[in-house]
């Protein structure tokens, strides 16, 4: 299996990995973490290919995915940045938002739990697992237009086991596809996006979090292109920043040995942060 990061419309890069690996859909699984699409010049392309993967290419919805869909229903607005006009003008459009609408927001495969961003202190797996279904159970609903329309937003900015309607779902998604840092008890902060080493006051990284309910389960995720390589086994950064310049990162997991192995290709479809 191979877990693979922030592709946001790269798909030259992408197809350069996959050549790197030697992938192929009848033998290997693709678990992308996320932020598909979105700031990168071939969002379209990503998109078609992973759904002609089928069964081969598994995938979470990020924050920029999440946007795409709202759009799509005419909420939020594009922003200065936004590269997704390619899918929305599609004349497979409405195929394309319907295979979207049931991918995952977290993932268990391997050992490890895959999300896009982050994981609340007071989560365990398998609580995280379940309140991730809840909202892909809505998107796949009748139901998904009205969550859509109430889905942006900072508050509540904690997890109480008590929200429930539009507050639990937001808090679900904003933890799932949005947190970098957090405060031990797991407020949520979502103005900075640099570098672990540089939390505001008062917040740390949520994978640095004394308890955290998940702290003996790998933990897979991307969003975080800022972040400086970590190197350490119970969490995996797989944003290595390809639409800024980075490069496009996999992780391939040897499920049977627990081996570990590392494929970078460099992004050449670098675009301005604003």
């Amino acid at each position: 299996m191979y877990l693979i990061g922030d592709v946001q419309g790269c798909d030259p890069a992408l197809q350069h990995l996959l050549d790197l690996i030697q992938f192929s859909p009848s033998r290997d699984t693709l678990y992308f973490l996320g932020d598909l699409v979105n700031r990168g010049p071939d969002n379209l392309a990503v998109l078609r290919r992973l759904q002609h993967y089928g069964h081969s290419a598994k995938c979470l919805l990020g924050n920029h995915d999440l946007h795409l869909l709202a759009l799509h229903l005419g909420h939020g607005r594009l922003k200065p940045g936004d590269t997704v006009g390619d899918i929305l003008q599609a004349p497979d459009r409405l195929p394309l938002i319907d295979w979207l609408r049931a991918q995952s927001l977290a993932m268990f495969e391997g050992s490890v739990l895959m999300v896009h961003a982050g994981v609340l202190p007071q989560w365990s797996t398998q609580q995280t697992l379940s309140l991730a279904q809840e909202v892909q159970t809505v998107l796949q609903s009748n139901d998904w237009t009205d969550f859509m329309a109430h889905m942006y937003g900072n508050q509540p900015d904690h997890w109480q086991d008590d929200l429930s309607g539009h507050e639990r779902l937001r808090v679900i998604v904003n933890a799932l596809t949005r947190l970098r840092f957090c405060t031990p008890q797991g407020t949520m902060e979502f103005a900075h996006h640099r570098d672990a080493s540089q939390a505001p006051p008062g917040y740390v990284p949520w994978f640095d979090v004394p308890g955290r309910q998940t702290q003996q389960t790998t933990i897979a995720f991307g969003h975080w292109s800022s972040l400086a390589p970590l190197h350490r086994d119970d969490v995996i950064e797989l944003d290595t920043g390809c639409v800024w310049g980075g490069c496009l990162s996999a992780l391939e997991l040897n499920t049977s040995t627990g081996a570990k192995k590392r494929w970078q290709v460099k992004c050449e479809a670098a675009v301005s942060k604003v």
